[in-house]
């Protein structure tokens, strides 16, 4: 038996993220957890598989009830699971670890429980598809031609082809993904956020960055999160036209951006900011960093790369 005590989880502040699918899965695999004063303690006798069902795909209980299903007895099957790439990229991992899973990628997964796990050897890791799109985007706000190596078009199908109704040019071949951006972008169809493989929410801020020049109107609709356009007001510093109504945030193209002195709200904020700087006139400050650097290992070494002048003042 062991015992294990947290507080609750952090992150950027997008509205509510409720764990409760998190613990009530743990609850069914035969966890004791019981919440005091900010504080999660669990403990766990002994964990018998059984059958999960999420009421919402989410990826992140969906991961942490594989993991902990393959120290259950018995075979556990989680429905309703998440169906994103990273799913299918863990169970793979775990199965290249002595791991029993089926279904990784798909909407019913099975684990059998009780396998005995070790490491010693290697695995390749899928490409960040979420980075991806984002030098996607930082293409299509600044011009250019692009070449990505290693991205799997298959993985961000809903962005790239998004980006082809703006306007750009982009291919994908087996060592990667290229796009090519001339003249101005156009407005796309509603952009509306959702579960793999809808639209990706944390590539809603960049594509929304990408498009602040486009000819014509686009909207987009946040279904994931509540609280996720909190960079609309820092793009509007820059002389972006962005108008906001609950879910839904209107962009009306400009003729031109300016740069400006911004903070980023969040992680993918602020990459949002990132973009539209390459795409305005004139140099962009970009405060509160550490946020960006959660999630690219070094974005302006990656543009800089690409052709972009942008320094980290930390690095």
């Amino acid at each position: 038996m062991w015992t294990h005590k947290a507080s609750h989880p952090g992150g950027c502040e997008l509205g509510p993220r409720p764990i409760d699918l998190h613990l009530s899965g743990l609850r069914d695999l035969g966890a004791e957890i019981v919440e005091s004063g900010g504080v999660i303690r669990c403990t766990a006798p002994k964990l018998k598989g059984c059958r999960l069902v999420l009421g919402f795909p989410s990826v992140g209980a969906t991961e942490n009830l594989m993991l902990s299903a393959c120290g259950a007895e018995g075979d556990t099957t989680i429905e309703n699971a998440a169906c994103e790439p990273e799913i299918q990229d863990l169970q793979d991992f775990l199965n290249c670890c002595g791991a029993k899973i089926t279904g990784g990628g798909t909407s019913t997964i099975t684990v059998r429980g009780g396998q005995s796990l070790h490491g010693g050897g290697s695995y390749p890791i899928m490409p960040d598809r979420i980075v991806t799109a984002t030098y996607l985007c930082a293409c299509a706000s600044a011009g250019g031609d692009v070449y990505i190596r290693d991205a799997r078009e298959d993985h961000l199908s809903a962005v790239t082809e998004t980006l082809r109704r703006a306007g750009c040019h982009v291919r994908s071949d087996e060592g990667g993904v290229r796009c090519l951006r001339r003249g101005r972008l156009r407005a796309v169809p509603a952009v509306r956020t959702a579960p793999y493989p809808g639209f990706p929410t944390d590539a809603q801020a960049v594509l929304m960055a990408a498009l602040l020049k486009g000819e014509g109107t686009t909207v987009f609709e946040e279904n994931m999160f509540e609280n996720r356009y909190r960079h609309v007001d820092e793009l509007r510093r820059m002389g972006a036209d962005i108008r906001v109504s609950g879910r839904a945030a209107v962009v009306s193209g400009v003729e031109r951006l300016s740069g400006a002195a911004v903070a980023a709200t969040d992680l993918r904020g602020g990459a949002a900011l990132c973009v539209a700087a390459l795409g305005a006139e004139g140099a962009t400050r970009v405060r509160q960093t550490a946020h960006i650097r959660r999630g690219y290992e070094d974005i302006a070494r990656d543009l800089r790369a690409l052709g972009a002048q942008i320094y980290d003042r930390e690095e």
